[in-house]
């Protein structure tokens, strides 16, 4: 196996071979992947091909296919909370944000899956990032718990809830907050930011965290859980302390 497509809603990918050890990511549903490694019959190191982020993951949640439809563009990608997709016999529920790979007419197909959906979703890109789209994508995220390396509702760390709101909006960034600001232009003050751009936030040496600018002075961001919090030129301010509590470093804009 060469390329592969996750097949389950939500597949960890671990730094080591071992269910035990750190996950320092999650791909959804219709990700697509290289397979870099194996070990023993059970684990396969992977480099994602979205953002070319690394780590190991079992077969076992994974749909072989060839170069070509592994480097397809999935234009359409889910947009409720859960959703609702069948496979034969299968049911499952898929997180917001996963591809939907060679979809057309409520059925697609993975490899030899084939699969059908009929829920929301959107494409890519058609629609221009506004104020409205910014805070409709976000909303619905609020409370999810914080989780390491996760990326859906249920769990997500902070780059992995920008990561997968911005490909909602049809672009794709680096998985870690260190390399999204690498990304984009760079706002110079607050006070010229929009809506919909990223401010990122560091512990006065390394960036550490990033959120999403909703204007009126404030932020949502994964901390604890997915929240929105009061934002100045110093920093996040939690609205529950009303203390400052992680400094501004950059704010950077990405369309």
């Amino acid at each position: 196996m060469d390329y592969a497509i996750v097949a389950v809603p939500a597949a960890p990918v671990r730094r080591k071979p071992n269910h035990r050890k750190e996950m320092v990511s999650q791909l959804l549903f219709g990700e697509p992947v290289k397979v870099l490694a194996t070990k023993g019959d059970l684990w396969l190191k992977i480099r994602s091909l979205h953002d070319d982020y690394e780590g190991w993951l079992t077969k076992t949640m994974l749909q072989p296919v060839d170069k070509n439809m592994a480097n397809a563009k999935s234009d359409f990608v889910t947009t409720d909370l859960l959703n609702k997709i069948s496979s034969g016999n299968m049911q499952m529920n898929i997180p917001v944000g996963s591809s939907l790979p060679f979809f057309e007419n409520g059925k697609g197909r993975i490899g030899d899956m084939e699969y059908f959906f009929s829920g929301y979703f959107l494409k890519r890109g058609e629609q221009p990032p506004s104020v409205e789209l910014i805070k409709q994508l976000t909303s619905s995220w609020l409370n999810a718990p914080y989780l390491w390396g996760g990326r859906t509702p249920l769990g997500v760390d902070c780059s992995g809830f920008v990561q997968v709101v911005f490909k909602l909006l049809g672009i794709d960034l680096p998985r870690d907050a260190w390399q999204q600001a690498q990304e984009g232009v760079a706002v110079k003050k607050i006070a010229e930011s929009l809506p919909g751009d990223l401010a990122f936030f560091d512990n006065k040496e390394d960036i550490v965290h990033v959120g999403i600018l909703l204007g009126e002075g404030q932020v949502i961001h994964a901390s604890g859980k997915v929240r929105v919090d009061g934002i100045d030129k110093k920093g996040i301010t939690n609205k529950q302390t009303a203390s400052p509590n992680i400094r501004l470093r950059a704010i950077r804009r990405y369309w």
